[in-house]
């Protein structure tokens, strides 16, 4: 009788799955959005207003593209860009133009004169955009 002097190959999966690359990218991603979630609402909130406050603080639709006008002692701004009477009227015009026009945040502070509310409320009218927003701050 022969004698074999071969080893036995045993084939069978690798039973443990190598996580640390995972763990790396979850940590990045983690990272990156620590980063960035201040940054997305960075231009409503440079300029200090104090919103009115509401009880019950409707939700804005997803779909909608925003632009926010905020009323500000001797001007507007439209998206943080500080603008004049005769430039806001001109920038709502373009935006009247357009073939969908976007819903106008309208952020005024609760001290502001509301005169100048309804100025932007007739501009507004005045181009035919009816898609109006008031931003408020729940009450707590």
């Amino acid at each position: 009788m022969a004698r074999s002097f071969r080893r036995r190959q045993n084939i069978h999966a690798i039973a443990e799955l190598n996580v640390i690359p995972l763990i790396d990218l979850a940590f990045a991603l983690l990272i990156i959005f620590m980063i960035s979630t201040p940054l997305i609402n960075k231009s409503e909130e440079t300029i200090p207003v104090e919103l009115p406050i509401s009880t019950d603080a409707s939700r804005q639709n997803k779909d909608d593209r925003f632009v926010t006008i905020t009323i500000v002692s001797g001007g507007y701004q439209v998206d943080g860009q500080r603008l004049s009477y005769a430039e806001l009227d001109q920038r709502l015009q373009g935006y009247a133009l357009s073939p969908n026009p976007p819903v106008f945040s309208i952020r005024a502070d609760r001290n502001i004169v509301y005169q100048e509310v309804v100025t932007v409320f007739d501009l507004l009218a005045r181009h035919n955009l009816s898609k109006i927003s008031l931003p408020t701050e729940s009450q707590r």
